[in-house]
Parts: structure tokens; sequence; C-alpha cells
């Protein structure tokens, strides 16, 4: 069966930093993505990461303070955020897609297989 699970959310002030993490039972996946959904607002795609962790891509709006990573394929997949601003307060959902497909079309939640339950970070100014 396979499962999902995230962690590492919670409560920070702006300017400080988190990692979640993601873990993921019953099978390697070929991609892994996070998203995030804040009140009111669709569903968001923040990041992805293949297989060995070799390839990443990034939504425009978290490069260069947002970083997705594992360590192997048997590991968790992490996100780093830092410098964090009011408006990265959302629910962070990991995603895994079982088929590999060229990165940029990861950005398409419906390329994806699984979800978890999602994490809350909240960002207070």
């Amino acid at each position: 069966q396979v499962q999902l699970v995230e962690s590492g959310g919670g409560l920070v002030q702006a300017g400080e930093s988190l990692r979640l993490s993601c873990a993921a039972s019953g099978r390697p996946f070929s991609t892994n993505g996070w998203f995030r959904q804040a009140p009111g607002k669709e569903r968001e795609f923040v990041a992805a990461i293949n297989l060995s962790g070799g390839n990443t891509y990034y939504a425009d709006s978290v490069k260069g303070r947002f970083t997705i990573s594992r360590d192997n394929a048997k590991n968790p997949v992490y996100l780093q955020i830092n410098s964090l601003k009011a408006e990265d307060t959302a629910v962070y959902y990991c995603a895994a897609a079982l088929t590999f497909r060229y990165m940029a079309l990861m950005s398409d939640p419906r390329q994806y297989d699984y979800w978890g339950q999602g994490t809350q970070v909240t960002v207070s100014s």
C-alpha cells in the first residue's frame, strides 16, 4: 500500500527557515513533487525531483528560496524553505508519480498518482 507522509510544518516568523519531509512507503517513484495551497486559492506547483535526485524543477515564484532534495531513492524527499514570507502560508502537499516524464510537465498535478495529506506552514509577519 502506497503512503506519502509529510512532516516539518509549523508556525514560524517571517525570515526563518523550515525543512519539510515527505516519506514514501510502498514502492519507489519516478518523480516526487511538492505543491501548496493557500486559503481560497488553487493548488500551486512548488518543485519536483526525479528518482536519483539529479534533476530538479522549480516554480519561478520559489526559485532561490526553496530547495528540493533527496539523498537517494530510498530516503525521504525534502523541501528546504528559506527566508519565509507571509505569502508562503499554505498547506504543503507531497506528491508522487509512477511514470517518468519530462520534468517541465511535472508542474501539472494531473501527472501525479499519489498524494499526502499535507502539512500546514504558517508564517507570521
